[in-house]
């Protein structure tokens, strides 16, 4: 079995895999938000609400993406044993397309929200693509659990306790 993830790699793992579905949950709000504006009306509290904790969350999201980046970097893990075969190759390619995907995305949205609106196209189609790759996440993982039988999963999982 290749090595486990680090435990700050695994805690920043599952924080960006909570904030992610915040962002779709709360991601409408942004058009409901400005078009409200650029009709002259109020938007609605709620809105308003979600607006600020889709942007906070993203900003959370880049940041931790960065420092998950930067303990893959330090720590390795997964690229000490060579990617031989078809399966290990398409998995890195998969991680470093997530890695660019999500922090692509974290920068247009900062971008769009605090810079220049008119990129907002390009981060909802962003938003599609992290989708895409997440539901291939999900499924390899799966494969990996319930086909394979192998303990690839359990690499991110927090280290379980043993009794003694």
């Amino acid at each position: 079995m290749t090595p486990r993830y680090s435990l700050s790699q695994i805690v920043l793992h599952w924080a960006v895999a909570v904030l992610i579905p915040i962002q779709y949950w709360t991601g409408g709000s942004i058009e409901r938000t400005h078009h409200a504006v650029h009709m002259g009306l109020s938007p609605e509290p709620w809105d308003v609400i979600q607006h600020h904790v889709h942007n906070y969350a993203g900003i959370a999201i880049g940041a931790l993406m960065v420092a998950r980046f930067g303990l893959r970097v330090i720590h390795r893990s997964a690229l000490k044993h060579p990617a031989k075969s078809l399966v290990d190759r398409l998995a890195r390619a998969m991680h470093f397309a997530f890695y660019a995907a999500i922090i692509a995305q974290a920068v247009m949205g900062f971008v769009a929200s605090y810079l220049w609106f008119g990129i907002a196209p390009v981060h909802v189609m962003g938003s599609r693509v992290i989708l895409a790759l997440l539901a291939l996440h999900i499924a390899a993982a799966a494969w990996h659990t319930f086909v394979w039988r192998d303990e690839t999963v359990d690499r991110m999982i927090f280290p379980r306790r043993t009794l003694s």
